[in-house]
């Protein structure tokens, strides 16, 4: 007999296999990963993994129902101001 679904430990995706989850590169989530915009992720020995609520659960803070409607709160995957900090503009380019 197989067990029931609620008594199967959570399941965990390694980056490439997330990524394809969302519809991301994976190189896309390692930057999400690296400014703190992204999923929440595990590390386990070593290794990266995502459990797939908290893929689901951030996916959808970026859901909209219409274009008028006010844009989801997901971040780019580029680095954030926070308080008190500026963010450099890209190499190669000048402030206005």
């Amino acid at each position: 007999m197989k067990p029931a679904f609620a008594t199967l430990p959570p399941r965990f995706l390694r980056t490439p296999e997330a990524a394809l989850f969302l519809g991301l590169s994976g190189r896309t989530l390692e930057k999400h990963r690296t400014y703190g915009t992204g999923p929440a992720y595990r590390k386990l020995g070593g290794r990266v993994v995502y459990a797939l609520e908290d893929l689901q659960s951030w996916a959808n803070r970026g859901a909209v129902t219409s274009t008028s409607d006010p844009k989801g709160e997901l971040s780019a995957a580029k680095p954030q101001p926070s308080a008190g900090r500026t963010v450099p503009p890209p190499a190669g380019r000048r402030p206005r």
